[in-house]
């Protein structure tokens, strides 16, 4: 194989910034997904993110959206939601209470991720999570 040839596939997906359209991109997920062992938290790290995007930034308004995209290779899963910003800092992992009813989903995803990267724009911000296929036979994390 040519060392610029790449064997990962990438969808993506845009929804308006309605709550119900987090149940689609969770389905969305699953369906492409099917026959990977880590569809089910890529599910759940979907349904974060875009829970997220809706309840915390311009993708919530009146004609907001999120953005889904997910890349499959043999090494990795990972899917990244970006939203339409228009809050004054970043998403970030906050340490709360095991009782706090809100703040533990970015905590969540970073459990369940072996990796979590936040970048930012002037068009809003873009949580990717990576989930890695060889910590499922006995790789490390890293």
């Amino acid at each position: 194989m040519h060392e610029y040839t790449s064997t990962a596939r990438v969808w993506g997906l845009s929804c308006p910034g309605f709550p119900e359209e987090v149940s689609r991109a969770r389905r969305w997920t699953r369906d492409i997904l099917r026959d990977s062992p880590l569809a089910e938290d890529a599910e759940l790290i979907v349904s974060e993110l875009s829970a997220n995007a809706i309840l915390h930034t311009a993708s919530g308004r009146e004609c907001g959206s999120f953005h889904l995209a997910v890349a499959v290779s043999a090494q990795v899963v990972a899917v990244s939601v970006t939203d339409d910003g228009g809050t004054a800092t970043a998403p970030k992992v906050e340490h709360q209470d095991q009782d706090a009813e809100h703040g533990r989903g970015l905590g969540m995803v970073s459990a369940i991720a072996h990796r979590v990267v936040v970048h930012d724009s002037d068009q809003g911000h873009t949580v990717t999570a990576e989930l890695y296929a060889d910590a499922l036979w006995g790789g490390h994390r890293c």
